[in-house]
């Protein structure tokens, strides 16, 4: 909703000698605006792994191994955002985004592969920042999903449910984690303004971790970086089951019509991955500690009737010392067509499925809905950035 004109506490400007920081409570007016937005998705789901009478290793799979019953959250989330004119032609822009977990209780993450220590229904657990926006783009600092992740997010057929394309795209093939379709903490990053239908986005996220191999939990944060707290196989009990160090991430991005094409890259930093390491083989430096990379490109076009197709292909390098521990190394892509219901059926089935029919991806659509408007029409934290950065929508949540 937007909240224009109203006694709205809320004011951003230049503190003297300093970076951006808070004055006096002021009225909002024209120039300023401050919007609450959210989105709940609950669905029940059955699912299964399908690995009743498999073995590995000589063990057999034990436990509950059919079918079970879950009923998810998906990707709910509640936030708030805005900005305020600090000098002609700039603009101070906020947002503090929050995971809701309707139907769990808020906590670290444990699963039978990885344990995370985030607590991912905390304030701010989502896509927050604090930043200056004109027409020469915006730069922000805080944490937001990498502009690698947020390049294909729109591609996902799945997006913000359990069956998202993370099992394929942006994961290296361990564990429950999408290293490259990540939320990068501690970041700074740069949105450049639609320059003929094409923008740019880059990120710099410095590692903030003392240690020399990145075996330990960066400064302010509860959690290795890039999951797992520690490395739940690890006896040393530190972070050697992939946390990295500093984090480059950018992505090209060109629209025009009904065609949209991207092209990214994201580098993370000295990974540690010893704690893969279980000698005889992969023998003690093996693995070790290495960049990893990511490339990839990507094409969407919607044709006439709404139906979109898309296309992504993906490579994930790590160069380990013995070239036969690369586990982590490998390729994917992605092929996919989704068909909008036709209008008539879509205004039947509710303004959610209304919506999907006229072609609206589902980060659209929350933007959409909810826009608040600087005089110009333009939504104060969408100026040099897009409507997906904005809303901070993607798979993974």
């Amino acid at each position: 909703m937007k909240l224009n004109r109203i006694a709205v506490a809320v004011a951003l400007a230049m503190a003297g000698g300093s970076a951006l920081g808070q004055q006096a409570a002021a009225p909002v007016t024209a120039e300023s605006s401050v919007q609450i937005y959210g989105h709940l998705d609950l669905s029940i789901d059955t699912l299964t792994k399908g690995i009743a009478g498999k073995t590995s290793g000589g063990n057999t799979a034990t436990g509950k191994l059919g079918y079970q019953d879950d009923i998810s959250s998906n990707l709910s989330y509640v936030g708030i955002r805005g900005g305020t004119e600090v000098a002609p032609g700039l603009r101070a822009v906020f947002q503090f985004e929050t995971q809701i977990d309707v139907s769990a209780t808020p906590g670290g993450s444990l699963s039978s592969s990885s344990q995370d220590n985030q607590v991912k229904g905390a304030l701010a657990s989502r896509n927050s920042f604090l930043g200056l926006a004109g027409g020469w783009g915006a730069f922000k600092l805080g944490k937001t999903d990498a502009p690698y992740k947020l390049s294909t997010a729109r591609m996902d057929p799945f997006s913000a449910t359990i069956g998202d394309y993370n099992s394929i795209m942006g994961n290296t093939g361990g564990d429950n984690r999408a290293e490259f379709d990540t939320r990068i903490s501690h970041a700074a990053w740069y949105e450049s303004p639609n320059m003929g239908g094409f923008r740019v986005n880059a990120l710099y996220a410095p590692g903030q971790n003392r240690s020399s191999d990145n075996s330990t939990v960066a400064s302010g944060e509860p959690s290795c970086t890039g999951g797992n707290t520690p490395a739940p196989n690890d006896p040393t009990g530190v972070c050697t089951d992939g946390s990295f160090g500093n984090a480059y991430s950018i992505a090209g991005i060109y629209e025009a019509g009904p065609l949209y094409l991207i092209a990214a890259y994201e580098k993370h930093k000295q990974v540690n991955r010893t704690g893969d390491e279980a000698p005889p083989f992969p023998a003690a430096g093996a693995v070790g500690v290495v960049d990893e990379n990511a490339f990839k490109a990507g094409i969407q076009y919607t044709l006439p009737t709404r139906t979109t197709l898309n296309f992504i292909v993906e490579r994930m390098t790590r160069n380990a010392p013995d070239p036969n521990a690369n586990e982590r190394q490998r390729s994917g892509f992605e092929l996919e067509g989704r068909i909008a219901a036709p209008q008539a059926l879509a205004k039947g089935l509710g303004p959610r499925a209304s919506r999907k029919a006229r072609g609206w991806s589902p980060a659209r659509s929350a933007a959409a809905m909810a826009a608040a408007s600087t005089p110009s029409g333009q939504p104060l934290w969408e100026q040099g950035t897009s409507a997906s950065s904005a809303v901070g929508a993607s798979g993974r949540g």
